[in-house]
């Protein structure tokens, strides 16, 4: 085949590719488009920064914003709804604002804003040692342990040691009520300790009539255990470890028997010998018959001892 040929073919072919490719962008870029179909939104009110737990919201915490989809649940539009309430859970910035993580209106914010309707917040002064060295924090959760005397109890048991509550949420730690996600020790003198009113009322007793200290726990453990406490004589004589088993006689603490009283150690008696008894002093009787004197002496029954002044027979 002639090369001149060929080439003019290729030549041909690429025109026609080049000019069939114009032509189709061409009538494409002419042909009418479908509108695109726009999502609908929503406006709901969002935060606009980060609202930490406690804060009372103002106007400028929140904003109008446009959501895409169906609103969330528990959202509003309305700013209003949602001013002047406390926050009862972190909201993080451009977060919808819920109705779950907010306080009533009128209940104000702060820690009081934070305690759920039925529950109470009870005060508990803490050292190094009663707060487990600074690490019970707000959220963690604690079980209390009370030291002290039973009145009317066994005497001879000593101190009395019993885990009152279990699982207690920790509301606050001294004037911080947020939360530490690092867990670091915080040093306060006091804690605050989420609780029932029945459970209030024994620990506000506690507090003042015995030892107080907080136990630190898994904040994921939820699980109550049944304890039988101890005393301090079983702690000294080794009996079950210083407990007795639960649900066996005796498991409370008020039950637990008296220790056995020591005795004398074993050995070789000691006797002593009575003294005699105390011979009475004789009588003496003097008898004068003239120039001459006689003796006679009575040993104190009935009878005479037989001798005379000068020591001879009568």
């Amino acid at each position: 085949m002639n090369k001149r040929f060929f080439g003019v073919l290729i030549f041909a072919f690429v025109v026609a590719t080049i000019g069939g490719l114009i032509t189709y962008r061409s009538l494409l870029s002419r042909s009418p488009q479908a509108p695109k179909a726009s999502a609908p939104t929503v406006k709901v009110v969002v935060a606009a920064r980060d609202l930490p737990m406690g804060t009372l919201l103002k106007e400028d915490d929140v904003k109008l914003q446009e959501w895409g989809g169906a609103a969330p649940v528990g959202s509003t539009g309305d700013v209003n709804a949602v001013v002047k309430r406390g926050v009862i859970s972190t909201i993080y910035a451009k977060e919808p604002v819920l109705e779950s993580r907010l306080a009533p209106m009128g209940a104000g914010g702060g820690l009081a804003a934070m305690i759920p309707p039925g529950m109470r917040a009870v005060a508990v002064a803490v050292n190094e040692v009663v707060g487990v060295g600074g690490f019970v924090v707000a959220g963690m959760r604690v079980d209390v342990l009370i030291s002290g005397n039973s009145p009317g109890g066994n005497g001879n048991l000593g101190m009395l040691s019993k885990t009152l509550l279990q699982n207690i949420e920790v509301l606050s730690a001294g004037q911080d009520f947020k939360k530490d996600a690092e867990g670091k020790p915080v040093s306060v003198q006091v804690v605050n300790l989420l609780v029932t009113p029945d459970q209030a009322e024994q620990l506000s007793l506690a507090r003042s009539q015995t030892t107080v200290q907080l136990i630190l726990r898994n904040p994921l453990d939820f699980q109550e255990t049944k304890t039988s406490g101890t005393a301090l004589a079983y702690l000294f004589s080794g009996i079950n470890g210083g407990t007795l088993p639960p649900g066996s006689p005796g498991s409370r603490v008020s039950d637990l028997p008296s220790p056995a009283p020591r005795t004398a150690p074993k050995g070789p008696r000691l006797v002593v010998a009575s003294p005699p008894p105390k011979k009475d002093a004789p009588f003496v009787m003097e008898i004068f018959a003239g120039s001459k004197k006689s003796e006679t002496k009575f040993d104190g029954k009935d009878g005479k001892d037989g001798k005379d002044g000068n020591g001879g027979d009568k």
